[in-house]
């Protein structure tokens, strides 16, 4: 075994193994994206793009599919950081889509997390892409544990967990027919912890809510709701002021943060070590309606 195989960490090769298959949609796809939310796991999926295409542009676009109803700081950092980044961002909003009437809920307040669905599948019929490159990992949930790294959607763009190709000795299928497409997870096999690990490594710039810092809740159901004119308290419900941090970021009705006091990376990763419960079963009110609920999801069209 040479010097540099017993040199290289564990991220080395999880870099390495996400750089190539960044490489292999750009190689062999007419018309990828690369969904870009703010998030930490799209932060990432920001810098390996770097790596894997500097210092030329990315050979895609971002996109954006936002419910509306997004925290207004993992907002203004995804436009600052597409900005920063001097890429496309293409942002197609759940409005919109609510506008068309191809989105209807019940109430205005109503999570709409699953309605993303509908909205991306209409952003892949306007752009013509036929492959979208996403930060979901198999450590997140049941249903993505599932998940082939490039996972076929038919003509609906519906996912079919019994219909994916095999991918011996990584070697990757990208054929699809016009209407169908792919969706590529290139952390697919990464962990929370080794995301963390990574954002510490590369220096990466988060969303302010990701650290320790002080807001109002309510329990319920085991979690800690964030107070706001979606997620009022209920009658009867205290309102705490508790210093907590969000492990995910998505749609403000259904996400929630864990209590923290970690306000630096070191702090995070030591606290995610310990952690027995995933993020999103520590974090989820729509994960927790069911055991099915994203597997539901991801078969109407969910990433």
């Amino acid at each position: 075994m040479s010097t540099l195989q017993h040199t290289r960490s564990h991220l080395d090769w999880l870099e390495s193994e996400a750089i190539f298959i960044l490489r292999e949609v750009a190689a062999e796809c007419e018309r990828p994206v690369l969904l870009f939310s703010g998030g930490k796991d799209s932060c990432v999926l920001l810098r390996l793009a770097e790596k894997a295409f500097r210092p030329g542009r990315f050979p895609f676009p971002l996109l954006h599919v936002d419910t509306g109803h997004n925290f207004d700081e993992v907002i203004a950092f995804r436009d600052a950081r597409a900005a920063e980044l001097g890429e496309q961002l293409i942002v197609r909003s759940v409005e919109d889509s609510i506008a068309r009437g191809s989105v209807v809920l019940r109430r205005e307040t109503d999570s709409r997390n699953a309605a993303q669905a509908v909205t991306l599948l209409e952003a892949i019929a306007e752009f013509g892409f036929d492959a979208c490159i996403g930060g979901a990992r198999r450590d997140e949930e049941k249903a993505r544990a599932k998940e082939r790294i490039f996972s076929f959607r038919d003509e609906f763009g519906l996912w079919d967990p019994k219909n994916q190709r095999p991918e011996v000795w990584d070697l990757y299928n990208t054929r699809v027919h016009r209407g169908e497409n792919m969706r590529v997870f290139p952390i697919s096999n990464w962990t929370e912890l080794d995301v963390w690990q990574y954002i510490e490594r590369e220096k990466l710039a988060l969303p302010s809510i990701y650290y320790a810092h002080r807001r109002d809740v309510v329990r319920r159901s085991g979690l800690l709701v964030p107070v706001t004119r979606l997620t009022p308290p209920k009658e009867g419900e205290q309102v705490e002021n508790v210093s907590v941090r969000f492990r995910t970021v998505g749609d403000i009705s259904c996400t929630c943060p864990v209590a923290s006091d970690a306000t630096d990376n070191a702090a995070i990763i030591a606290e995610t070590a310990i952690s027995d419960i995933t993020e999103r079963g520590a974090t989820r009110m729509d994960d927790q309606t069911s055991e099915a609920s994203m597997e539901r999801r991801k078969r109407e069209g969910y990433f």
